[in-house]
């Protein structure tokens, strides 16, 4: 089952040579980058639903800390892992 997990926008920066803004969004103590692409209004500050690394929709914030006390008590908080332990490692150039 694929859910979207609310989440507080803490810090927003341009990334990728300054084409994408990527968000660390805070959710419930574990902090994660978020892609904003398809929320330009979003702001520091508001709450967000993400899934798969990118922020889908704004919520407010009694809306947020409502799903997210649901979602953890449903037990899927133990899916929210480190993306980078699914993502390729830098690769010596003598080895590629």
């Amino acid at each position: 089952m694929c859910l979207a997990i609310p989440g507080k926008i803490e810090s927003i920066e341009l990334q990728y040579d300054g084409r994408v803004r990527m968000a660390k969004v805070l959710f419930g103590g574990i902090v994660k980058e978020a892609s904003l692409e398809m929320l330009p209004d979003a702001d520091i500050g508001d709450y967000v639903l993400v899934h798969v690394g990118v922020a889908i929709s704004k919520v407010d914030e009694e809306e947020a800390k409502k799903t997210f006390k649901y979602i953890k008590e449903i037990g899927e908080l133990g899916d929210l892992v480190d993306t980078e332990d699914y993502l390729p490692k830098d690769v010596p150039p003598e080895k590629k």
